[in-house]
């Protein structure tokens, strides 16, 4: 309670030692360039701090949609929710278990790409050997080539007729286009995945089913009976590895 009056008040506490401030003694007080432009040799500009911050962190809003258009968080995801349905189990592992899982395997097979990038982008930024536009621009080659392997070319001509835009080559398709022809074959691929999954535990059920309708028991759910046969095979052949594995190598790792 007291924390929030106190944070409702806190405006009055700024305010109020301003208008107390005569008019001559605010005139002397240091002002906070609005925007700055320092020209650089080659005919280029750079933004003061300020505003470079202030893009900064607007771009920080876009991160979910980067992880999910750019990196490989799409594709295990995806696998990983049609496993959890392949199995008949509706909420385990729960959606953050889940997300973890995808999100820490995303890092793992994204890493040689975030390493270069920090190699090549981030670090001559850090020690002003490049702009900010040029480190962004370095930063995003190792995504770009990244993306460009795994998309099919199918996906991409469709985006770029889509457009209506011709490249000479894949490599020179800009990035609105190489992102929704990656999305789209990630989600192909996944599907392909999850549809490979899906095939062992749905011969379980329909065995099981078929065996309940033999012995006349129709009122008794197939789902229930087929549920620990799914999860005794899954962890005899020890499933999440294999998954895990698999989602890896189809990356290439």
């Amino acid at each position: 309670m007291i924390l929030a009056t106190l944070k409702r008040c806190l405006p009055l506490f700024v305010l109020v030692p301003g208008l107390l401030l005569a008019p001559a003694a605010l005139a002397d007080l240091p002002g906070i360039p609005a925007f700055t432009l320092t020209p650089g040799e080659d005919g280029t500009e750079e933004y003061s701090v300020t505003l470079q911050i202030l893009a900064l962190m607007t771009a920080l809003t876009f991160l979910p949609a980067m992880l999910m258009m750019m990196t490989s968080f799409t594709r295990i995801i995806i696998v990983f929710s049609i496993l959890r349905q392949a199995l008949g189990l509706q909420a385990t592992p729960s959606n953050q278990i889940l997300l973890g899982l995808a999100l820490f395997l995303t890092i793992f097979i994204m890493k040689p790409v975030l390493e270069e990038a920090n190699e090549v982008g981030l670090q001559p930024y850090m020690q002003e050997e490049v702009t900010s536009l040029e480190a962004v621009e370095l930063a995003s080659q190792p995504f770009r080539r990244f993306m460009l392997e795994q998309t099919r070319e199918s996906d991409l001509a469709l985006f770029m007729r889509i457009a209506d835009v011709q490249y000479e080559t894949p490599e020179d398709a800009s990035f609105w286009v190489l992102m929704p022809a990656f999305v789209t074959s990630e989600l192909k691929t996944a599907f392909q995945i999850g549809f490979i999954l899906f095939i062992p535990f749905l011969i379980i059920d329909m065995v099981v089913a078929s065996v309940l309708m033999a012995m006349g028991m129709m009122m008794l759910s197939p789902i229930i009976i087929s549920l620990p046969f799914k999860i005794m095979l899954f962890v005899l052949v020890d499933g999440w590895a294999l998954i895990m594995g698999t989602l890896a190598a189809s990356y290439g790792i």
